[in-house]
């Protein structure tokens, strides 16, 4: 008989979240600031130097931000293992009666939680690994990467802000505006879609959530540029 093997996409959630954030921020934010310069007035150069300088700014920004941000929760976690470390050290029998609540409120009848058929097997197996994820819900497929999720950052960033900054230096002048928005909201529809598909969820949700928002930066900084523009 062949072994049952399942394989979760929930497992895919630490650098999936990333690099969508990444990819995204790198579409919105580039697309909308080359919109908002080019409804200035400005011509192709500064378009491509404020394009060139949000994908660096923002690349930089976004390693930075999750090295920061994840570094956090990685600390966090390393507090909460060392004070249960310490607890199981000095005080093993309350541990394992805390451990034991936790699968009675699973759903576990208490006279199998006692017995050494699950808490004090888990106990005795791994006692800092048993805590870690019945008591503080630490495990493998979540536990804090910071850079991990700084390079992935990073990365996405830089390929989803290439995008709209390919478009700005393509595209003719007079097609600027409606070509730049058009193509960039593309791009955001198939990165909801990819995505999506990618964590194994529909796609329509991720799809309009992602152009909503993008629509409106993009909308929101180009109006601003416009009256920025007409009255300098």
């Amino acid at each position: 008989m062949r072994p049952h093997r399942e394989q979760h996409l929930v497992a895919r959630i630490g650098w999936l979240r990333a690099a969508v954030l990444g990819a995204n921020d790198g579409i919105v934010s580039t697309a909308s600031l080359i919109l908002g310069v080019a409804a200035s007035g400005a011509e192709r150069p500064a378009l491509l130097v404020a394009g060139v300088a949000g994908l660096v700014a923002g690349a930089m920004s976004m390693a930075a931000g999750e090295y920061v941000s994840v570094s956090s929760q990685s600390d966090t976690e390393r507090a909460d293992l060392a004070r249960e470390r310490e607890e199981l050290a000095t005080t093993p029998e309350a541990e394992q009666r805390e451990l034991t609540e936790i699968y009675i409120a699973r759903g576990v009848d208490a006279a199998t939680a006692k017995a050494v058929a699950v808490a004090e097997q888990m106990m005795a197996h791994n006692a800092l690994e048993a805590h870690a994820r019945d008591e503080l819900h630490i495990t493998e497929m979540t536990t804090a990467r910071p850079v991990v999720a700084a390079f992935t950052s990073a990365a996405t960033f830089t390929a989803g802000a290439a995008l709209p900054l390919l478009l700005a230096a393509l595209l003719p002048m007079r097609w600027m505006a409606a070509g730049e928005a058009a193509g960039s909201i593309l791009f955001l529809a198939l990165l909801g879609a990819l995505g999506a598909i990618t964590g194994g969820a529909k796609p329509l949700k991720p799809v309009v959530r992602v152009v909503f928002w993008g629509a409106l930066a993009m909308a929101l900084t180009a109006g601003i540029g416009r009256v920025v523009g007409t009255s300098v």
